[in-house]
């Protein structure tokens, strides 16, 4: 088991509250309110912006020419993904200009830039891997059930495709590639999927 398998599955009681959030499970089954999902599109957006940012820090920082490419590769992928988000926000009527980050979306991507400024490349792969592995083990367990018919079905459909789960695999390459196993790689990436939990959760308690 290499690096970023080790680490993921050292990491399964966040993964596991993750899917089982009711914030996830009202995703899938139609129930999560409005207000709720467009706090989340926006803060989300917020969140990609920095995702993009620390992605092409990385780049700038990786040793050889693969690593360089495929740092910028991954980042071309966010901004596809924020193509995804504009749209969310168009239907459900969310100005992304005036989104302002909450507590929880500000720490973690303050955290996530933190270490592609002042890291080595390699802790910055695992800093940003558990959002990637995260949303594509959501993504495919809610999709074992059938991709949803309604509001928030294209959210599943996106993050259990066949174009999320090689993004995630590439990312868990550049783990591979360029980390070390030891006591910063386990802590970042412990701090990265507590960090996924709380956004959840932020999601889940906005607008109450």
């Amino acid at each position: 088991m290499n690096l970023s398998q080790r680490l993921w599955q050292a990491n399964q009681d966040l993964a596991q509250a993750c899917l089982v959030h009711p914030f996830v499970q009202g995703i899938y089954d139609g129930t999560l309110p409005k207000e709720k999902f467009t706090y989340y599109v926006g803060q989300d957006a917020f969140f990609l912006e920095a995702f993009a940012r620390a992605y092409s820090l990385a780049a700038a920082k990786a040793p050889d020419w693969e690593g360089f490419r495929t740092f910028h590769e991954l980042a071309g992928g966010v901004l596809s993904e924020l193509q995804l988000h504009g749209q969310y926000a168009e239907a459900w009527g969310v100005s992304l200009a005036a989104v302002q980050p909450g507590g929880a979306t500000r720490r973690y991507t303050d955290f996530l830039l933190a270490n592609a400024w002042s890291q080595q490349v390699g802790v910055t792969a695992i800093a940003m891997s558990p959002c990637m592995r995260l949303y594509a083990f959501v993504g495919q367990s809610l999709a074992q059930q059938g991709i949803p018919d309604h509001a928030y079905g294209d959210w599943v459909r996106t993050y259990s495709s066949d174009d999320f789960e090689p993004l995630a695999a590439q990312l868990e390459a550049l783990v591979d590639q360029y980390s070390l196993d030891n006591e910063l790689a386990k802590t970042t990436f412990r701090y990265a999927m507590q960090c996924e939990y709380d956004f959840f959760d932020a999601a889940w308690q906005a607008c109450e």
